[in-house]
Formats: structure tokens, sequence, C-alpha cells
């Protein structure tokens, strides 16, 4: 199980690597092609709108074993970082960080029927955790290596190494996970029926709102921390380091709380503990490193909601549990693609880059206003 949890864990790292690269080297990314921070912001967007994209597809994929699905969504990471690495046309990468997203949302649902399937009762949740642990070593150490290789090389070097690595992840989950029988299947409308209850809208608005409300921010992190901040560029890549370090932290933090607790309530104080982080970028962005630290609270909020959102999907997926933990992940990206172009228009409109943080605000707190409302209604009791 550890193995196959392992291998699980370097697809989502492989992922964590092509989402957030954008947010280390989106200036330079807008200087060599010639085109504007917030019109770079839409490559953020983009690569989230392949995730909405993505995730439906499973509802047609289940007839296959899981592992076989896995391995095809991994094939498309490779697809869309290679061509990625050798876009010579703003256009030409907005349709690859489109094709890099469709894979996002599916293999997060495939893999967390995977990790439960594999695991004893009593782990489950733990095993969901351990596949999302790639996501936060991929900003711990995946993007800051892809930050200082943009800065010093060439801002195709991170998709270079990423087309090599999604190699490397398609042998792994070709040696280390085993044959599963294909999902039991309710049928093609059976998949969607959870949908008829509140819980999962709840769970997925909540989701959208607060991924959304971090990413009005952090999509926009190098020029507001240097341009508003002063902080000089290349200090950026530690600064990443800590950020991916906030969600190693958030992502541990909010599994072991979620245990004593209810996922639920871990989640809604997540949210709100986002909004005053996002709150007071806003307020200290001028004083550079008190930003930066406020930077990491965020991007740690945003981490910690995620394990037990992704666990709460799947208990409230009755019959569509695959599906559910794709919507999940497609909830999360809307949420990025929104907050990505909402937190351009101020800056396009002439306003400071921090600006995209004020906007942000009130998204995180929609979201635990949402969570409230969840944790009222269907999670009264202790887990």
């Amino acid at each position: 199980m550890k193995k196959s949890l392992i291998a699980l864990a370097f697809g989502t790292l492989a992922l964590g690597m092509t989402e957030f690269v954008m947010m280390g080297i989106l200036a330079d990314v807008a200087n060599a092609l010639g085109i504007t921070i917030p019109q770079a912001g839409h490559l953020v967007s983009a690569y989230a709108l392949g995730v909405t994209c993505g995730a439906p597809l499973l509802a047609v994929a289940k007839q296959f074993r899981p592992k076989s699905i896995l391995l095809f969504l991994v094939c498309l990471i490779f697809i869309g970082a290679l061509i990625s690495s050798v876009a010579q046309s703003y256009e030409m990468l907005l349709v690859a960080r489109f094709i890099s997203g469709l894979p996002h949302g599916a293999y997060f649902g495939v893999a967390s029927i995977v990790a439960v399937r594999l695991a004893d009762e009593g782990h489950k949740t733990g095993a969901v955790s351990t596949m999302i642990a790639g996501m936060t070593v991929a900003n711990l150490l995946g993007v800051p290596l892809e930050t200082a290789l943009s800065a010093h090389i060439s801002w195709r070097m991170p998709f270079i190494i990423i087309s090599f690595y999604s190699l490397l992840v398609i042998y792994y989950i070709w040696k280390w996970v085993p044959q599963l029988e294909v999902t039991p299947s309710n049928g093609y409308k059976g998949q969607f029926r959870f949908l008829k209850a509140g819980a999962p809208w709840l769970i997925l608005g909540a989701t959208m709102l607060g991924n959304g409300g971090v990413f009005c921010f952090y999509s926009y992190v190098t020029p507001i921390l240097t341009s508003d901040g002063g902080i000089p560029y290349e200090y950026m890549s530690a600064i990443m380091i800590l950020a991916g370090f906030g969600m190693v932290v958030g992502n541990l933090v909010s599994g072991k709380l979620s245990d004593r607790y209810t996922p639920g309530r871990v989640a809604t104080a997540m949210m709100l503990f986002a909004a005053a982080s996002l709150m007071s970028v806003f307020i200290f962005a001028h004083n550079g490193w008190v930003a930066a630290a406020f930077t990491v609270f965020s991007v740690l909020s945003m981490f910690a909601m995620s394990s037990p959102q992704q666990y709460l999907i799947l208990k409230h997926a009755p019959g569509g549990e695959m599906l559910g933990g794709a919507c999940i992940q497609m909830a999360f990206n809307m949420g990025n693609a929104v907050g990505a172009f909402l937190g351009g228009l101020p800056i396009a409109a002439g306003l400071d880059d921090r600006y995209a943080a004020i906007v942000g605000a009130p998204m995180a707190l929609g979201a635990a206003v949402l969570m409230t409302v969840f944790c009222v209604k269907y999670e009264k009791d202790k887990v």
C-alpha cells in the first residue's frame, strides 16, 4: 500500500508543479512573450478551465480500470508540458495550459478512490492525505526550483523538467499501483445522483470561493511582493519555498485536526484564517517581508482546506465517489480561474498590485459562511 500511495503522490507532485509553476514565472513569461501581467494571469485561468472540462470525462472513463485511467491521465500531463516547453506564442501557450489542466481533476478523483480502496479501516483519510501530499511537496521544492531555473536560464526549463518527470511517474504507477477492479457502476445517471443533495453543493461552493479568494492574490504574488513590497526578485525563490513549507504544514495539521474535531469545522476555521491573511497582505503590502509572512499564512490555509474537503466530498457522494473526487478539483480550479481573473481586474484598472488581495478576502469569508451552514446541517457530531 505504501508504495502505491507514493506512486500516487508522485502524480500529484507532477500536477502541483504544473499548476503552480505559473505563479513563480509569471513576470518572465510576460516579458518573453510581450504581454501584460493580467494577460499572463489568463494562463493560470486556462489551466483551471482545463481542469473543469476534464473532470466530467470520468463519467465515461469509469468503465476502465483505475490504473489504466491514471496512466492515460499522466500521459496528458506529459503532452501539455511538452507543448508548453516549445510554445512560440501566447495563444499556443494558452492551449498548452488548457491541455495540462485536463487530467488534474480526473487524476485526483481516481487517485482518491484508489487510496481509499487500498487503505485499512481507520486510515482512509490518512491515505487521501498522503496522496495529496505530492501537491505540497511540489510547492515546497518543485516550484521554487522552477522559479530559479526560469530566472537564471529560461521560462521554458520548468516545463522541460515536468515533461521528463512525467515519464517517471508513468513508470512508477505502472510498477507500484495494483490492477484494481473497475469501480462498481450505478449507471451513467447514477453517478450524478449525489448532486441532488445539498451537502455536496455547500462543499463545492465553499471550495470554489475559498480557493478563489487565495488565488486572487497568489496568482500575482510575484509582482505584489516585488513591485509593491520592494522585495528583490532574486529572493522570490526563497519565498516560494517558505510558501511551499506552509502548504506542507497546512496539509499535515488539518489532517490531524480533522481526526480530532470534524473536517467541516477545520475547513471553516481555515477559510476564516485565509480571509484574515488576505486582508493583512493588502494592509501590509508595502512592507514586503511582513506581506511575505502573510503570504505563507494564506497558502497554508488554502492547503489546510484541501484534505478535509476532499474527504467530505467522498463521504457525501455515495455511488459517485470518483466523480465527486473530480468535482472537488473542478471547484478548486474554477476558483483558481475566477480568482486569477478577478484579482487581475484592479491591476488592469491601474491600481496597485496589492488590490488583488482585497478582492480575495470577501470570497474566503463567503466560503466560511457556506461551510458554517454545512456544519450546522450535516456535521453536528464529532467524527
